[in-house]
């Protein structure tokens, strides 16, 4: 009794304290850029518009006030969810019609998701076809909108539930050890979908074209070959069907590498300026980035497996966040749902810890292109995507400490020799 009556203290206590931190932050970030909105900054005077800043402010402020509302939804939806017994009442409900079991485990973990994405469905509708279409980015139809939608869906089925039901049943019948054996398999299916997804996945969204300018296509060869990279193909993804935005990234795994350019990326940057970009893509390779955040992505994800082997025996666990345990059957589902939504309240802390890291990894990066490429070329095609992309040039720095996983373009340009 005492174990579970702490345990809702304290995950009441960490809720309400991340929210008002999460609150904090966004009207700091509001109220820093909207305060810098009617200058350029010095060091991007004659590079950038006064109108693309104007529009990257805007764009800012609307965006963040939008996460203020989704921000506070989504605490109001978990403590429903955990504390107000809404996950305890579903739980109930298919216990009382399908009995207790793998189907009603299966169940649980099925109508959850259907809730949970039924409620953030507003703020995505409202994001892509308000926010994103006042600032000129959206390219999405309600018709693909909707394709988007139940492709997800099914793919959700077809993928989720069978490794749902694995992870159920080795709960069950693998032991006291089920965590380690649970994990071996998650691990196992996060590097399977590494290789399937740009190959199976990622084109039931979106058109991949090999890349069909030969000049191109021989400089960017030419650079992977002298990093050291080799990738199984370039390819031209239509990001234009959807959006405004530009991008350019690495996907898959072994074998399965594959360079990706936007369409829309293309159309704004230089020869040169795609080069330096795509160097510095290559430099968190060469400095073996990707490879820590999996090795990373093992050891958290082990020490989550074993804390939920440990909890889903404690009657506390349950009942502290607002949840009856099944006394005649497997609460296999139901602690590993609390656990997913009870772990992100208590790390949310961390957050500055780990968007260091990654920006640590970012300036890298920029410091492997500059010694590959051009700095200049890269500079110029960071402020290019920052005022296509209306990324702010004045965000607030607590903020940045808090949440950029990537430098703010002044302190990219000032490592790179290109600003002061």
């Amino acid at each position: 009794m005492i174990a579970s009556s702490t345990l809702t203290l304290a995950f009441a206590a960490f809720l309400l304290a991340g929210l008002g931190v999460r609150l904090w932050l966004a009207s700091r970030q509001i109220r820093y850029v909207a305060a810098h909105r009617d200058s350029v900054p010095p060091a991007f005077a004659g590079r950038i518009t006064l109108a693309g800043h104007q529009k990257a402010a805007d764009y800012t402020v609307v965006k963040s006030r939008l996460g203020i509302v989704e921000t506070a939804f989504a605490a109001a939806v978990l403590l429903g969810w955990t504390l107000l017994g809404g996950l305890d009442a579903l739980n109930q409900a298919l216990l009382g019609w399908l009995g207790p079991g793998m189907a009603q485990q299966l169940a649980l973990f099925a109508c959850f998701a259907l809730i949970s994405g039924l409620l953030d469905l507003p703020f995505s509708l409202y994001s892509t076809f308000v926010v994103e279409q006042r600032f000129g980015f959206n390219k999405m139809t309600i018709k693909l909108w909707l394709a988007d939608l139940a492709k997800g869906v099914v793919i959700g089925v077809v993928i989720g539930l069978p490794i749902a039901w694995l992870i159920v049943w080795l709960m069950g019948a693998a032991g006291p050890w089920w965590w380690l054996w649970a994990w071996a398999v998650w691990m196992g299916f996060n590097l399977l979908l590494l290789v399937i997804y740009p190959t199976f996945i990622a084109p039931l969204f979106n058109k991949f074209q090999p890349l069909e300018d030969e000049d191109l296509k021989a400089r960017v060869t030419a650079l992977m070959k002298r990093c050291g990279f080799a990738a199984k193909g370039l390819f031209v993804m239509d990001g234009s069907k959807r959006s405004a935005h530009a991008n350019a990234y690495f996907t898959g795994f072994g074998a399965a590498k594959r360079v990706v350019f936007f369409d829309t990326l293309l159309a704004k940057l230089s020869p040169d300026e795609v080069d330096a970009v795509l160097a510095h893509e290559l430099g968190h390779f060469k400095h073996k980035h990707i490879l820590k955040r999996i090795v990373m992505m093992f050891a958290l994800s082990l020490l989550g497996f074993a804390l939920v082997g440990w909890l889903s025996s404690r009657p506390w666990f349950y009942t502290g966040l607002g949840v009856q345990p099944n006394m005649q059957g497997p609460n296999d589902a139901l602690a590993l749902l609390l656990f997913l939504l009870a772990v992100p309240v208590f790390t949310f802390l961390l957050s500055p810890l780990m968007a260091g890291f990654s920006r640590r990894d970012e300036f890298e990066a920029d410091a492997f292109a500059a010694s590959q490429t051009s700095g200049k070329d890269l500079g110029t095609a960071l402020l290019k995507l920052h005022e296509d992309n209306a990324a702010t040039l004045t965000p607030d720095p607590v903020y940045v400490k808090f949440y950029y996983s990537h430098p703010p373009a002044s302190e990219r340009l000032q490592r790179l020799g290109l600003a002061t």
